[in-house]
């Protein structure tokens, strides 16, 4: 059986926020959107139906974690939740806070515009707090 590793353009594109009991959550470097990936750590994952009914309930959990801490840090107009894996196969889930004057409303963030990365002090200052709103849930 192989262990769970991080996917390479994941780790490139994301950093790390906070280990669930599932998953790892991630915060794409994109400071266009207000955006976590969760990362079941379950090795070969690659669709939803790789996971056993019980790491599929605990991953909705989750979801539902990212999704009230987004909601109650950034107070955004509609909660994005997508499973898509085209170009980065390993199992990931993408929750995105977006508001109607965000860059690519009411499109998808993907490919709407280019990735804005954070910058140094403003990483740690967003991270810090997905991490408090994270734990405390």
């Amino acid at each position: 059986m192989n262990a769970w590793h991080l996917d390479a353009r994941l780790a490139d594109d994301t950093a790390p926020v906070i280990d669930l009991k599932l998953c790892e959550v991630r915060l794409m470097d994109d400071a266009n959107h207000p955006w976590l990936v969760l990362v079941p750590k379950v090795a070969d994952a690659v669709e939803l139906i790789d996971l056993s009914p019980a790491q599929r309930d605990q991953l909705t959990a989750e979801i539902d974690t990212a999704a009230r801490a987004l909601k109650t840090l950034f107070k955004p107009h509609k909660l994005n939740v997508a499973a898509l894996g085209n170009l980065v196969p390993q199992l990931h889930v993408h929750v995105i806070a977006r508001y109607t004057h965000d860059i690519a409303w009411p499109r998808p963030v993907w490919g709407a515009a280019n990735a804005r990365p954070y910058g140094p002090e403003e990483l740690v200052e967003r991270v810090t707090a997905l991490q408090q709103a994270l734990a405390a849930r």
